[in-house]
């Protein structure tokens, strides 16, 4: 989890009396997950964040998840770059695969939030390819740029506010119903981040400036729960806080400073690993050195995915192992068939002592199912480019 940390005014002592200058109290709300055994924070907001003016139904449909059923296991490219821009960075996502644990989305908005968001029961992972601008929540701001992880938990109230000429953004996202958190591994038994970690406590980015709207007026919040979002209406700014403290809030983490593991022979996809979250892990590929045995080969080994299917995204550079590859693909290799380097690419790859490559992997435990948007970005031919 990230460290205790805190922002804005709070009392000397929780659950106490805290006045406003006029002497009125201002409103305590505890944050919590898993219950009250989970990580969480306490903020203070002048306004109850009960007070609600009113609810009904959202009438858009935000993810049409129509399953493209497969008639035979294979791997797949999904060319994205082919994909057309619409909606905003939240409702505008266009999900490719899914499972009972988590939806994998591209996004890629044309529009600004005029809404606040917030998502009862899924954890949210933006990275970001291109664009930058800033995340406000009731937590404070972050602002953002290209290679950001961008970790918002369940329950956060935010949107995006892009930057002006920044329209031309695009998100690879995970909503996970469970939480996204460094690999246990790398934990200490007190939460710390190892020594031996690709990054520590430095590398994460925390909310900096905390803004309190005291306006008044009429301001929409939409709640998602399960497939049902609803419009909660308040009287009030819902970004009103003028303090937390705790260890449940919005972070960031930059691809760039993921500090690469590499060995004298090819080392494993784990070495790469950035995130866990419930039944997958996410990866960061980054330029690296390559191994370094004077009979190495620096391209992967062929593997099976016998428990997991392997998605990974390409964001930049030269990816060695494979060949027609754009950036913004994402190749899937489900479970049950090998694949590695394309022909031509172990003896291509000898002598190589750097590469350039960026992608972010997502290995889920569980089969992914495609959507019909997956269906027509796909590239039919893709099982055959081992094909020499």
């Amino acid at each position: 989890m990230p460290a205790y940390y805190s922002l804005g005014e709070i009392p000397h002592k929780r659950h106490t009396q805290f006045r406003k200058p006029d002497g009125t109290l201002y409103s305590e709300e505890l944050f919590g997950t898993e219950g009250f055994s989970g990580n969480y924070s306490t903020l203070y907001y002048h306004y109850p964040p009960t007070r609600v003016k009113k609810v009904e139904k959202f009438a858009h449909i935000p993810y049409p998840q129509e399953e493209w059923r497969q008639d035979v296991q294979r791997h797949h490219h999904l060319k994205s770059a082919q994909m057309k821009r619409g909606g905003d960075a939240v409702l505008g996502r266009q999900p490719l695969l899914y499972n009972k644990d988590l939806i994998i989305s591209v996004a890629l908005p044309e529009q600004e939030m005029n809404y606040y968001y917030r998502d009862g029961e899924a954890d949210l992972v933006y990275f970001v390819h291109e664009g930058h601008g800033t995340l406000e929540t009731n937590f404070g701001l972050l602002p953002y740029h290209e290679g950001d992880y961008i970790i918002i938990p369940r329950g956060t109230t935010f949107r995006f506010q892009i930057a002006a000429g920044s329209l031309a953004s695009r998100f690879l996202t995970v909503e996970a119903y469970g939480t996204i958190e460094p690999p246990r591994r790398y934990l200490n038994k007190n939460g710390q981040l190892l020594e031996h970690s690709p990054y520590c406590e430095r590398d994460i980015r925390r909310p900096q400036e905390l803004v309190t709207h005291t306006g008044r007026g009429d301001y929409e919040v939409r709640v998602k729960v399960g497939n049902l979002i609803s419009s909660y209406w308040y009287d009030f700014h819902p970004i009103n806080t003028v303090g937390w403290d705790g260890c449940e809030y919005p972070w960031i983490f930059n691809i760039a400073d993921f500090e690469p593991i590499t060995g004298r022979v090819h080392q494993p996809p784990p070495v790469h690993q950035t995130f866990q979250g419930p039944n997958f892990v996410v990866c960061s590929f980054v330029p690296r050195k390559l191994d370094y045995h004077p009979l190495s080969i620096p391209v992967p080994y062929n593997h099976s995915n016998i428990d997991s299917d392997e998605l990974l995204y390409y964001v930049n550079g030269n990816f060695g192992s494979r060949r027609g590859i754009e950036q913004s693909s994402l190749t899937l290799h489900p479970r049950g068939i090998p694949h590695g380097p394309h022909p031509g690419a172990v003896e291509k790859s000898l002598g190589a002592e750097r590469t350039e490559e960026l992608a972010v992997m997502i290995d889920t435990f569980y089969p992914l199912k495609y959507t019909t948007i997956a269906q027509s970005i796909d590239d039919p031919a893709y099982p055959y480019s081992w094909f020499d």
